[in-house]
């Protein structure tokens, strides 16, 4: 017996095809974060092409993958552009047409920036500048649509917004902060440093004098740590000292407290084998200002290197003032510096037996300065002398001799005054 299909049973299965194709077949809204969504019809699509899907899937567009394309690869014939190449139908490279598939008002741009306030880019006001020339940025090189975030400097460099605003076009992105970044207030910035106090930066008080481009970027780049700096470096013209030379502002190497509020340099503890040596800034700055020993004769910082007695005699290190003119002579008064000292007795050893040089005995009659350095350098080796050279005015002998006011070291009966035999 023949079956037959009732027909609301058909009706339901037809129905239930319609609906599968138009769920498939349904329009595509692809949305952006910036600007009203583009919509791909396929019926449009479908009746231009006599419902041929293989047109573009999977040969296209793969549906698997679902890949994203920028306008710059559509230009490249990639997705879209495929078939919206001028050829087949308008092209997405024209300008004119941009309004085709992206209907709607287009949307500012905010981009958010660490440290500073938004940078506000309207579509709006530009589309109206270039009466609609989308291309004069979205060209494939100016805005790509997958670049990278990109730096003030940069933009000096004509990258994104540089490309335009190098001060010829439009307003140079080198300076007019405030133009894009509304209600800008560049913050304080504070340097803590090892043994000074703290440094503020104020931008409050130098933008009262200066734009912004007097120092980005071409002293300073745009972002929060830019490198370390010292204060010879300044002094040389580097970081701050670009300005403050001594000319255009107060010289980066004096006038400490300016920059270093409540700054107390602390008093420094030379270590030496002559017992302590202390230098008090408190005191020098009493006579002298930081720009007098910083940085002609001493680096702004805590270790500097050795300088011995020898080379402060000759006008290194302290001796650059301790030079008897200026103030007291390094190579005398040696307790001034050397609190408490008391130099040892030195022996020394020889084929006559042991000779015994008393220190505490001789400063009862001389000073530190009648033998160092003239005579012996201040270290604990001084090198050998024989009797002879001595007898010929070297070492001890500059004293020792017939026509001084000591015994000789040429008189036999005083041998045993130094050789304990």
């Amino acid at each position: 017996m023949q079956k037959h299909i009732p027909a609301y049973v058909l009706a339901v299965i037809l129905l239930t095809a319609v609906c599968a194709a138009a769920v498939e077949t349904k329009d595509i809204r692809f949305t952006f974060k910036n600007a009203s969504p583009v919509v791909f019809s396929h019926e449009l699509h479908l009746l231009k092409y006599n419902n041929n899907c293989k047109i573009c899937h999977n040969a296209i567009y793969d549906l698997r993958t679902r890949p994203h394309f920028t306008m710059a690869e559509m230009e490249k014939t990639k997705s879209c552009g495929a078939c919206h190449s001028g050829v087949k139908a308008f092209s997405v490279a024209s300008e004119k047409d941009c309004v085709r598939c992206h209907k709607g008002r287009t949307q500012d741009k905010v981009f958010k920036i660490r440290g500073v306030a938004d940078a506000v880019f309207g579509h709006t006001a530009h589309v109206a500048k270039t009466g609609g020339a989308c291309r004069s940025c979205h060209n494939g090189k100016v805005f790509t649509g997958k670049g990278k975030s990109v730096t003030m400097a940069e933009m000096e460099k004509g990258k994104t917004c540089g490309a335009c605003h190098n001060g010829t076009r439009a307003f140079t992105v080198a300076g007019n902060c405030d133009r894009c970044h509304k209600g800008l207030k560049p913050k304080e910035i504070t340097f803590t440093l090892k043994g000074a106090a703290a440094a503020t930066f104020s931008h409050a008080i130098h933008t009262q004098a200066y734009s912004c481009k007097e120092c980005h970027t071409k002293v300073f780049p745009y972002r929060s740590v830019a490198g370390t700096a010292t204060m010879a470096d300044m002094a040389k013209g580097k970081s701050c000292g670009t300005c403050h030379n001594g000319k255009e502002a107060f010289a980066s190497s004096g006038d400490c407290g300016k920059c270093h509020k409540g700054m107390k340099p602390a008093t420094i503890v030379f270590k030496t084998s002559a017992g302590d040596a202390t230098f008090s800034h408190e005191f020098h700055l009493q006579a002298y200002k930081c720009a007098d020993c910083h940085t002609k004769v001493f680096p702004y910082k805590a270790v500097m290197g050795a300088a011995t007695m020898d080379s402060m005699a000759k006008g290194s290190s302290c001796g650059a003032c301790h030079n008897g003119k200026e103030a007291f002579a390094t190579s005398g008064d040696c307790d001034k510096c050397h609190k408490g000292f008391k130099p040892r007795t030195i022996t020394f050893k020889t084929d006559a037996g042991d000779a015994t040089f008393s220190h505490d005995f001789h400063i009862q009659a001389y000073k530190c300065a009648d033998c160092h350095t003239k005579v012996f350098p201040y270290k604990a080796v001084t090198g050998k002398f024989t009797m002879t050279d001595m007898e010929k005015g070297a070492a001890c002998g500059t004293c020792h001799n017939k026509d001084k006011d000591a015994f000789s070291v040429k008189d036999d009966k005083f041998c045993a005054k130094c050789h304990k035999m």
